[in-house]
């Protein structure tokens, strides 16, 4: 497996867990799926291995993403993914059960506030956002970053990190109710509600 990395203009860097991209979810992520309210949006899917373990569960999920190869990884593997962003229109606005953002995602675009916004929009009344966040203690920052995997590096983009101290007063800016943090393993997740 190549080691990769978000590195921001700063010179800071994320670690990618590529490794998780692909693998089936552990048992951690198994009991955090089960919880979900159907139907589920997983939001920055990659090859679509959420979208995998939940339809091969009988569950309702779409996975969605706007890089072209990972969608049509998914696509060719026959998950429920869409090459697209989560600012694009999407099937099904105003009747989705869970909005999911694992690994890092809620970071996408670099502006939590509008994603988690566009989050809301997307969700039925009491619906729920579920956002992996960084652990507590760590500031959360709007960041432009590019992935670095040895010698190959790509575009720069925008991005953010929020952290779980964060998580409370960011899902009440974006007019969703925090349900608090859960930690599972080295993991954190946030969960907020669209009341």
């Amino acid at each position: 497996m190549s080691l990769a990395v978000l590195r921001s203009e700063d010179g800071r860097t994320i670690a990618l867990e590529l490794g998780r991209w692909r693998a089936e979810p552990d048992a951690h992520e198994a009991a955090l799926l089960h919880r979900l309210a159907d139907p589920v949006l997983d939001i920055g899917c990659g090859p679509g291995r959420v979208p995998r373990a939940l339809a091969a569960a009988g569950r309702v999920v779409l996975g969605i993403d706007s890089a072209p190869l990972a969608a049509a990884e998914a696509a060719r593997d026959g998950i429920p993914v869409l090459r697209r962003s989560v600012f694009d229109p999407l099937p099904g606005e105003g009747r989705w059960g869970t909005a999911l953002l694992l690994d890092g995602n809620v970071g996408i675009g670099g502006d939590p506030i509008a994603l988690l916004r566009r989050c809301r929009n997307l969700l039925r009344s009491g619906g729920q956002v579920v956002a992996e966040v960084a652990a507590p203690g760590v500031v959360s920052s709007a960041l432009t970053v590019r992935i670095e995997s040895g010698a190959d590096t790509g575009p720069w983009f925008p991005w953010a990190v929020v952290g779980a101290d964060g998580w409370p007063a960011l899902a009440r800016a974006a007019g969703l109710v925090s349900e608090g943090l859960e930690r599972a393993g080295s993991r954190w997740f946030g969960r907020a509600v669209y009341a």
